[in-house]
């Protein structure tokens, strides 16, 4: 009987160690699984935090372009503006040097309505002339100088040929009505002449 009683002890013993042991793999399998979840939960935070800084950044940079079309739009009205403005009052300087000449004339013209002295009128109106001429020359305005030279369609409106013992063919004979250049560009072509 003694002996049983050592085998029921002993096979307690067992079922406690192996239920212990059992006990120990499902605690250690738990923790094992745990550690698993705690590692990938550890690159999702990163993720996420990467996700939240790329966003952040996003906004910011939308943020700086909406700031910079807005400028870019307000540059824009700005110029504009200004464009209208000077196309508005680019004449501004001839004409500030004009009034003078246009003083001129009329003291001319009511000098020569109280005394008949045409001499002094024409010598007045001469000097005038000259007056208009340098305002003109300073802003660039040349006359051409045609006659003599070869008929030139960027310079010169042929109005007529005629023949010619003077010039060969194809030179400008007479000027009908003068050519204008401002700086280097045509204002006005010459109407001319041309020998055939």
């Amino acid at each position: 009987m003694e002996e049983r009683e050592n085998t029921t002890e002993v096979r307690d013993e067992q079922t406690m160690t192996d239920h212990h042991e059992e006990t120990m793999s499902s605690h250690t399998e738990a923790a094992s699984e745990a550690d698993q979840d705690t590692a990938q939960a550890a690159p999702l935070s990163e993720v996420e935090l990467e996700i939240q800084r790329l966003t952040e950044l996003a906004e910011e940079n939308n943020n700086r372009y909406l700031r910079a079309q807005a400028d870019f739009d307000n540059f824009r009205r700005r110029t504009v503006k200004e464009r209208e403005e000077l196309a508005k009052y680019a004449s501004l300087k001839v004409v500030e040097q004009l009034v003078p000449v246009l003083d001129n004339f009329e003291r001319a013209i009511q000098a020569s309505g109280d005394n008949q002295d045409f001499e002094s009128f024409s010598k007045g109106v001469q000097m005038i002339f000259r007056q208009l001429s340098q305002v003109l020359d300073q802003e660039g305005l040349q006359q051409m100088n045609a006659v003599g030279q070869p008929f030139n369609p960027e310079y010169h409106q042929a109005i007529m040929q005629v023949e010619s013992d003077e010039y060969e063919e194809g030179i400008v004979v007479e000027e009908v009505q003068k050519g204008y250049m401002l700086k280097d560009k045509v204002l006005r072509p010459a109407m001319v002449k041309v020998s055939m």
